[in-house]
């Protein structure tokens, strides 16, 4: 049989279970008991932080979520305001996240943009919308319009449905 070593002195020690990581020498036994104070902490700690998340964290998860999906969806295309290669790749929304709640999850609303029109030039909704016309087509564009001025109250149930769809999105683009 194969003497494991200890996790804390490095000594090799014969196990009295299979699982067992540390020898009984006192020093050993004060490591392994901090070991198992820090791992319950942690676990305590992940579970308070999920319970006491307010809707607004659910809501900044899911948008971040959101925005690595769009970000890999358009990968390879060029910025949808200004049409170059972007050198930083920004989840632009033609209807601002904040004031149009109903479209912020929208896939005909975001699209891949640099971080120059995205940033600096508060979206360049001139050229966006001209980008979004001919990426979407004038109807879905219209439709959108549409969309966009209905209010919206993201309960924390459809934020975490979200987060999980889009997750699993973003593992099927190859």
């Amino acid at each position: 049989m194969i003497m494991p070593r200890c996790k804390n002195c490095k000594d090799k020690f014969e196990p009295i279970r299979f699982n067992h990581k540390f020898c009984l020498k006192d020093e050993c036994v004060k490591a392994f008991v901090e070991e198992v104070k820090t791992s319950a902490w942690k676990n305590t700690k992940k579970k308070w932080t999920t319970e006491l998340k307010t809707t607004t964290d659910w809501l900044k998860d899911a948008q971040k979520v959101f925005n690595t999906y769009i970000r890999k969806r358009d990968e390879g295309k060029p910025c949808i305001s200004c049409n170059q290669p972007p050198k930083k790749k920004n989840c632009g929304h033609f209807f601002s996240q904040g004031g149009h709640s109903n479209v912020r999850f929208d896939e005909d609303n975001c699209h891949l943009q640099c971080e120059h029109c995205n940033t600096f030039l508060s979206g360049n909704l001139l050229n966006y919308q001209i980008g979004i016309q001919k990426r979407i087509g004038a109807e879905k564009l219209i439709e959108l319009h549409a969309r966009a001025h209905i209010t919206k109250r993201w309960s924390v149930d459809e934020l975490k449905e979200l987060i999980k769809i889009y997750k699993k999105k973003i593992n099927q683009i190859p």
